[in-house]
């Protein structure tokens, strides 16, 4: 298993300490940055490990996310205590709005249920700090070893060798921080002391620290192992690391609505009402915030004024609050998502001239992969679902247009047309480029040929997209340069073979979302196809000899065969379609 170059110092520091080989006091300050790192490496390993284990078990429930504002709590809860991640999780919740997978108030709901699942990163910090835990570690890392290098079972080894690292940056960060003694360092003791002597505007200073110090590093665990640090050796008072604990709950928000900048409205609705909740339960705490500190130091057994401590106590009370804080904050403000929805609305308006379908752009794409390639697959099969949508409605527009006789709306639908077949090429390539950056990533033999099906498809998908717009560029030179209109037997004809392409279409569709399955029946498919092919064949023999008897002048019999024709053609890129996904035939 690949294990950066950091990571690896990381572990050489810690086996210099464990031997008591001497380390200069210079270095102490990078043994606990290296200690955090690990920490941060071993939980993203841990992560990616759970996800290969849970497979398809956790994408269904990540695609099932919401039917209420309480279920979608309790799903975003559950997601981000799995994966430890409320980062994955927002900006995946982000994507799937402007997908438009998710309404507005089911995201909203699912980020609160995020930001819950979260406090439990403090939890195991409280509890793999409170003891020697290396025997438990190296074990750890002997049974990930066996099992990653005999391939028994690779992913279990993942998960095993991730915590294992987790608490060996555990256990480094807590003998690092009883060495360093900061709670007899003068230097530092007089600098914080220096920052904490201004009342209120001490605890907004150091929430301002947080939420900056979380925003720089990505990781509100981090910043939350460095809180519990300084806590613990007297450094810091538990009421001014409750303060950093804040400002982390606001600097997390921040990834979600850097990733929403290139997104749909209504995904930057979705982070913005992120950024809310958490503002909200901010200045609410802070009204009543030395209530509340002694309310949770009472719940843990710890005593907010005292000077000295035990370490396992100050690490529950900060763990306590951050879980107190986002509760309490939940319990409030899930009654009131309506309003909510309504007050980003307002913050976040509609662009003009846009409408919600059209301004709708990839969102992961614009803010990178998201924390474990398993899960990205994931987001970019939703896309590929909106992507056949698109298709679908495309298609719908063409057929549209065949009736449109005024010019003005005529032009309009073109155009609208014309728009969307840009859009599918772009989807295509963006599609693509992310799959080629997930596929670099530790992928199980089963979802690397996921991709390669799901590849092929966004090429056939944007043929597509080729075709329908050709069909209306047929139409477009028909009403420039044709002499005469079709016959009402040809537009008998072409409403007929639209009409078996548009359910090749929806046949595709149900296809597209039903090809986690490993069997499915085809033969619907099949038919239609020829269905569409001897109808074809049908119509271009009659055309000849309806062109003879002069039923119609020949330029009109070519742009009618050019119409059936590309029907043709459409219904063969969509069982190009439904072969790319994999899916095989039900016997």
């Amino acid at each position: 298993m690949y294990v950066d170059f950091f990571t690896y110092i990381c572990i050489c520091v810690f086996l210099c300490k464990s031997q008591n080989v001497k380390v200069y006091n210079n270095m102490e300050f990078l043994i606990l940055f290296g200690s955090v790192a690990l920490l941060m490496y071993g939980m993203k390993v841990m992560s990616e490990g759970l996800q290969k284990m849970a497979g398809s078990r956790l994408r269904n429930i990540l695609g099932t996310m919401t039917t209420n504002r309480f279920t979608g709590m309790l799903t975003g809860a559950f997601i981000t205590t799995s994966i430890q991640s409320s980062t994955a999780t927002t900006v995946m919740t982000v994507s799937f709005v402007s997908a438009g997978l998710l309404s507005l108030s089911q995201a909203i709901s699912v980020i609160m249920g995020a930001n819950i699942g979260t406090t439990a990163t403090a939890w195991i910090m409280v509890l793999g700090g409170s003891f020697d835990m290396r025997v438990m570690v190296y074990s750890g890392i002997i049974l990930a070893i066996a099992l990653i290098y005999t391939k028994k079972n690779t992913n279990m080894g993942e998960f095993i060798m991730g915590l294992a690292l987790m608490l060996l940056g555990l256990t480094t960060l807590k003998m690092n921080a009883n060495e360093m003694d900061l709670g007899h360092n003068q230097a530092i003791l007089s600098f914080l002391t220096g920052l904490s002597g201004w009342g209120y505007g001490s605890y907004l200073l150091f929430l301002l620290i947080g939420g900056l110090l979380t925003c720089a590093v990505q990781s509100s665990a981090a910043i939350m192992a460095i809180t519990m640090t300084l806590c613990s050796t007297g450094a810091l008072s538990i009421d001014m690391g409750i303060a950093l604990v804040m400002g982390e709950n606001i600097g997390t928000t921040i990834t979600s609505n850097v990733v929403a900048m290139s997104a749909s409205t209504q995904a930057q609705r979705a982070a913005r009402a992120h950024l809310i909740f958490n503002l909200f339960g901010v200045i609410w705490v802070l009204c009543i915030y030395r209530y509340f500190i002694d309310f949770v130091c009472g719940m843990v057994g710890c005593d907010p004024h005292a000077k000295s401590q035990d370490v396992v106590t100050l690490n529950a009370a900060l763990a306590a609050f951050h879980t107190s804080f986002n509760v309490c904050n939940v319990m409030i403000l899930i009654w009131f998502i309506k309003p909510m929805e309504k007050l980003v609305c307002m913050l976040v308006p509609q662009r003009e001239g846009m409408t919600d379908d059209e301004d709708m752009r990839l969102t992961f794409i614009g803010g990178g992969l998201l924390s474990t390639a398993e899960l990205s697959i994931l987001e970019a099969k939703k896309e590929i679902n909106v992507f056949v949508d698109r298709c679908v409605r495309m298609f719908g527009m063409t057929q549209e247009l065949l009736t449109t006789k005024k010019g003005e709306d005529f032009n309009k639908l073109y155009s609208r047309i014309e728009k969307y077949e840009s859009i599918t090429d772009r989807m295509e390539v963006e599609i693509a480029d992310y799959l080629t950056k997930v596929s670099e990533g530790r992928l199980s033999v089963e979802s690397k040929v996921e991709i390669q099906h799901m590849m092929r498809v966004c090429s056939e998908l944007e043929s597509i997209g080729d075709s329908c717009y050709n069909l209306a560029r047929t139409m477009s030179r028909k009403r420039q340069y044709a002499a005469e209109d079709f016959t009402d037997k040809q537009y008998q004809h072409i409403h007929s073979m639209m009409g078996l392409t548009s359910e090749a279409l929806r046949e595709m569709s149900v296809v597209i979302e039903q090809s986690g399955y490993k069997y499915v029946d085809l033969n619907m498919n099949y038919n239609t196809e020829h269905e569409i092919n001897n109808y074809r064949t049908q119509l271009k023999n009659q055309n000849v000899v309806d062109i003879n008897n002069k039923l119609y002048d020949y330029q009109t019999g070519v742009f009618y065969m050019d119409i059936i024709s590309e029907c043709e053609k459409l219904g063969d890129y969509v069982i190009n379609v439904i072969e790319a996904t994999g899916t095989k035939a039900k016997a």
